[in-house]
């Protein structure tokens, strides 16, 4: 688990929590990580996310702010890792 501005972060390290995401959650509390991932789908969300993608050395590559649920987003090529984030985590 890691931390990031006051929340913890997740890594969605296996295939059911790569699968399942931030699905279903009301009230999000913490992130969660996807590695090795250049796109997401909010579908089955309950609420909108913030989502940060970054390279390979972690430096932000784009954020998304307030990302509502059914969408798909395919974030820029050199991206390495997503982080789905809770809402109004950017500023």
């Amino acid at each position: 688990m890691l931390k990031f501005s006051g929340f913890d972060i997740e890594v969605a390290d296996n295939f059911v929590k790569r699968f399942k995401g931030l699905m279903f959650k009301k009230n999000v509390t913490h992130g969660l990580l996807f590695k090795n991932c250049r796109s997401i789908h909010t579908f089955f969300m309950k609420e909108p996310i913030d989502v940060v993608a970054t390279d390979k050395n972690d430096n932000i590559i784009k954020a998304y702010k307030s990302v509502n649920p059914w969408k798909i987003l395919i974030a820029p090529k050199p991206t390495k890792n997503i982080y789905e984030l809770p809402k109004n985590t950017l500023k």
